[in-house]
């Protein structure tokens, strides 16, 4: 891989992590549609370690909140909507936690097809306009009971289909539950940290499993451009969700699958 290509797909991925349009989706279809070679698992896990590192130092101070406060919980019974929040979160990362195992070891393989991708692509965003329009959103992030955290979080396992989008899903299932575009969106992107862990440590299990020569000034560009970029994809979104809303990501899911159904069909 040369680092136009590290650029390029270090970007898509910092920008498709945290909008509601499929990282994966992108990672996959990117290559094929330009006829780039795979960009290989080193580079894959690289770009995660970005995203990953952008996300936590966003929330870094809400994450520390967040283990303060369930500390107190534990060891001195004090309730809190901080301490709540992070019940919310461990209760919404266990669905994906199970499912996901099954989804990497037999079905990643058969689910990289871009009609497949197509459809989930046009029907997830039908959904996220579709919850938007429909939710009520009036509450935020701290008041989700566990049985709406788990329903996000059985939500989320749907994201293990490329084109469905983590984000996309969870951010479609906080707003079906009644929750502002922010809170849904806060709570979906604090949910990644434990999502991306997981699949960041599950893929750098089989890269060391797997010899070969490694290109670390690709990698190094790749994780850097993939950081920055989704840090800023985050402040931004962040900033603007409550104000433009669904609608723009919503017709751009419509238009790439039109595009991939005239590409592929």
């Amino acid at each position: 891989m040369d680092y136009l290509h590290a650029v390029v797909l270090a970007l898509l991925q910092g920008l498709t992590e945290f909008l509601p349009i499929s990282s994966s989706a992108h990672l996959i279809l990117v290559p094929v549609l330009l006829g780039w070679e795979d960009q290989g698992l080193e580079f894959d896990v690289a770009v995660h370690v970005g995203t990953l590192a952008a996300v936590m130092w966003y929330f870094r101070i809400d994450i520390r909140r967040l283990v303060s406060a369930s500390y107190a919980h534990l060891l001195e019974g004090t309730d809190s909507a901080d301490s709540r929040l992070a019940r919310a979160i461990v209760v919404a990362t266990l669905p994906v936690v199970f499912a996901g195992s099954f989804v990497y070891l037999w079905l990643a393989d058969s689910l990289r097809n871009p009609l497949l991708i197509a459809t989930t692509t046009l029907v997830f965003g039908l959904l996220l306009w579709w919850a938007d329009r429909a939710g009520t959103r009036d509450s935020n992030e701290t008041t989700l009971t566990t049985g709406k955290a788990l329903a996000i979080g059985c939500a989320q396992i749907l994201a293990l289909i490329p084109g469905v989008s983590r984000s996309g899903v969870t951010i479609t299932a906080g707003l079906a539950l009644g929750l502002t575009r922010e809170a849904a969106s806060r709570f979906s992107f604090l949910l990644s940290i434990p999502v991306i862990l997981a699949a960041g440590t599950l893929s750098f299990l089989d890269l060391v499993q797997q010899p070969g020569q490694t290109s670390w000034g690709v990698i190094a560009l790749g994780t850097v451009v993939s950081g920055v970029t989704a840090y800023l994809c985050i402040y931004y979104f962040l900033a603007l969700i409550e104000r433009i809303g669904v609608l723009p990501f919503v017709i751009y899911r419509i238009a790439l699958a039109i595009l991939l159904f005239m590409v592929f069909l």
